[in-house]
């Protein structure tokens, strides 16, 4: 038995494909590095959602409109986010949309955008900042949540950013999206259980480690003495090796190359590049024979934080940029009209047999 449904085949899907062995992710029948750094969010969600959701006009213009609206919507709700963590105010928010909403994916997408913006400014007691429906996916996000507008390469950053987060496979949120979706339960109630799985941090909770590691090393050169003593004591290198990929990590590559863009200017991205360096030295002397990479969160930390969003933000913002792939999912599975039901095997105590 598959524990985790390892290896188990669960849907089928035209959305994307994750090769762990070759260190590539499909999308749409795109390597990532096709997509990342060269099209819009915009585009790629259009690419994405092509024959599953008709966007009527412009996709800039559409999100644009789908931002303006779920403001209107959820900013009277502002109050109501005092005392909760940005992911829960983010479930707050997004819960309060109706399933049975006209143009309900494209408001799903614009929803999450303003609702994590919302959510992250109302958690550290700042009002939230209303949209900009002529300004790109990207800068309006950025400026909804820092409150200062975002230059060009900081958008183009952060465009490359959720591009590259769109979609992953069969994951934990995007499958509990899907068997919400099953239920037939409503594309907006399948955005919600996706953030819902989202939420545990052992999903999404793992680039904010990474700048506490390096918060912890301080400066290059402590580097290498404190990750072999990290590795002596058994502890997990934050940002290195995944279960699914075993060589390369694609969309770590992509937000490398994005991450540099941002360097030279306040933020460490040089030293945490010196940190990489000492890690996969130590690891390669440690753990011989095992190939143990940066990942995806070792750089989505650093731009991220290069790019001024607070830690717990870091969760919101991805599944601000995530939402496209669980809606696309969630039309797919409902479109095969079958709930997903799975068996399991009983391994309780039986009754006794009648005398």
């Amino acid at each position: 038995m598959a524990i985790g449904l390892d290896d188990v085949i669960a849907a089928e899907t035209i959305l994307s494909h994750v090769d762990g062995e070759a260190g590539r992710l499909i999308i749409r029948g795109h390597d990532l590095e096709e997509l990342a750094g060269h099209v819009t969010y915009e585009s790629a969600v259009a690419m994405l959602w092509d024959g599953l959701v008709p966007l009527q006009g412009d996709p800039r213009a559409v999100f644009g409109e789908a931002r303006a609206g779920a403001y209107a919507r959820l900013s009277p709700l502002a109050a109501h986010l005092k005392g909760l963590t940005p992911v829960e105010g983010m479930r707050l928010l997004l819960a309060a949309l109706p399933d049975s909403e006209r143009d309900h994916a494209s408001l799903a997408v614009g929803a999450a955008a303003v609702a994590a913006a919302m959510a992250v400014r109302g958690a550290q007691g700042l009002a939230s900042i209303a949209p900009d429906p002529k300004a790109g996916h990207a800068a309006d996000l950025l400026h909804m949540l820092r409150g200062a507008p975002a230059d060009e390469g900081e958008a183009r950053a952060l465009d490359t950013y959720l591009v590259t987060i769109l979609d992953h496979g069969l994951n934990a949120s995007t499958f509990t999206a899907r068997v919400v979706a099953s239920t037939e339960a409503g594309l907006l109630s399948s955005v919600v259980a996706g953030l819902c799985a989202l939420k545990g941090p052992l999903h999404g909770g793992a680039p904010g480690p990474v700048l506490d590691m390096l918060d912890t090393i301080g400066s290059a050169d402590r580097a290498e003495a404190w990750l072999d003593a990290a590795i002596a004591r058994n502890e997990r290198l934050m940002g290195f090796g995944h279960r699914v990929y075993k060589v390369r990590d694609p969309r770590a590559d992509v937000l490398k190359v994005a991450a540099a863009t941002l360097k030279g200017r306040d933020n460490r991205i040089a030293f945490a590049e010196a940190v990489e360096k000492a890690a996969l030295a130590v690891l390669a002397r440690r753990k011989p024979g095992r190939r143990l990479d940066t990942n995806v969160e070792f750089y989505t930390a650093l731009l991220l934080e290069a790019l001024s969003v607070p830690r717990e933000g870091f969760t919101p913002l991805f599944a601000a940029g995530r939402t496209a792939g669980w809606v696309a999912h969630a039309i797919e599975q409902a479109r095969a009209g079958r709930i997903i039901r799975p068996q399991s095997r009983y391994v309780g105590t039986w009754p006794a047999e009648a005398a």
